[in-house]
């Protein structure tokens, strides 16, 4: 694995040999896939004399039931002094998912600045793509994670009437553009690539003109080509020739479909990892899988580990333990190659069995 691949650090942290995480499983199959990632994550941690706290938040949709909130309401403030937040799928067909999003991801993203969404997709050992060059798929998108279309300004009026109506106002700022943008433009040096711009300038005549001007000038001010592409025409050039692409910045809308889209292509948005970052480490990131909880397998011990394991090989690296990430992803990939595969990928192995063949690859 390409350290750059994964993540382009602000700057380096300090080397440290004990580290204190919030573990918040979450729901669905969150609550097998992250005692499996953190049953790897402690083996190769050992390896290289590291030790973690894990500090367990249970946080969710149950909490919700007993509570009637997804996290407590000086939950930020408990994870303030943390050195991350290791977050597993999160959603319930009983809670509509506004309440769940809103009440934990969101409001961590929003309260800890964790402006940068970093989602990796390459092909895997083993695992096939839907779509004719997809084997060659190796690309990160950098979406912004805070503002854009998932505003909270809006709002609804005359609610059942034959009148009603709701609006839902986007928010670009040239502070929230830049820093991604910026965020981005160095990912892109780093891969000696061009960086690819998604934008509907053409239709939504005030963000999108915005958003185009100032990724121009932060991809001049870097040094590093862009190429602004229409956000159908993207869509539809990332399926056919998903080779081409190396970074995308995106919005926080564009970010979201792009990054599934392309997980999909690689062959499973269930192996997808992501990382929600706070690049100056003012305060702590948040690591989480791109699948969601998948209710209809949960407790049955067949769901699919690897895009929370994965989520772990982003949590390392950005913990500064570069060879032991490293080391995880090499695991996960050896597992693979190995023919062990679950279900969602057309083998037979459980949660389980995949986690201890991980185990013994470290």
């Amino acid at each position: 694995m390409r350290k750059q691949d994964e993540i382009a650090q602000a700057g380096e942290p300090e080397p440290r040999s004990r580290f204190t995480i919030d573990l918040i499983p979450g729901d669905g199959i969150g609550l097998e896939v992250v005692p499996a990632a953190v049953e790897a994550v402690d083996a190769v941690t050992r390896e290289y004399g590291v030790s973690i706290d894990w500090r367990h938040r249970d946080w969710g949709s149950e909490y919700f039931r007993r509570h009637g909130v997804m996290m407590p309401a000086d939950g930020l403030d408990l994870m303030s002094d943390g050195d991350g937040i290791f977050l597993g799928a999160v959603g319930d067909p009983e809670i509509p998912d506004d309440v769940t999003l809103w009440g934990l991801l969101i409001p961590i993203r929003r309260a800890f600045m964790q402006y940068v969404n970093l989602r990796p997709v390459r092909a895997l050992p083993g695992v096939d793509s839907p779509v004719r060059s997809g084997q060659l798929i190796d690309l990160v998108v950098v979406r912004e994670n805070v503002e854009g279309e998932y505003s909270q300004i809006g709002g609804r009026m005359y609610q059942g009437s034959e009148q009603e109506a709701a609006f839902q106002q986007a928010i670009f700022t040239r502070t929230g553009i830049t820093r991604v943008a910026e965020y981005a433009a160095r990912l892109a040096a780093s891969r000696n690539a061009k960086l690819t711009s998604a934008t509907k300038s053409n239709g939504i005549i005030h963000t999108m003109p915005f958003w185009d001007e100032v990724v121009q000038e932060v991809a001049d001010e870097a040094g590093v080509p862009v190429e602004h592409i229409l956000i159908d025409a993207l869509a539809a050039k990332l399926v056919a020739t998903p080779e081409s692409f190396s970074v995308i910045v995106a919005s926080n809308l564009f970010g979201d479909v792009l990054s599934d889209l392309a997980g999909a292509i690689a062959g499973s948005i269930g192996v997808a990892p992501s990382a929600n970052l706070n690049p100056e480490r003012r305060y702590p990131s948040m690591f989480e899988p791109v699948h969601g909880s998948a209710p209809d397998i949960a407790g049955q011990g067949v769901a699919n580990p690897v895009g929370q394991m994965w989520t772990a090989v982003m949590m390392l690296e950005h913990l500064g333990l570069g060879p032991a990430s490293a080391h995880l992803m090499g695991a996960i990939e050896k597992t693979l190659e190995q023919g062990l595969r679950t279900r969602d990928l057309g083998g037979s192995a459980g949660t389980a069995e995949f986690t201890q063949a991980v185990c013994r690859n470290i």
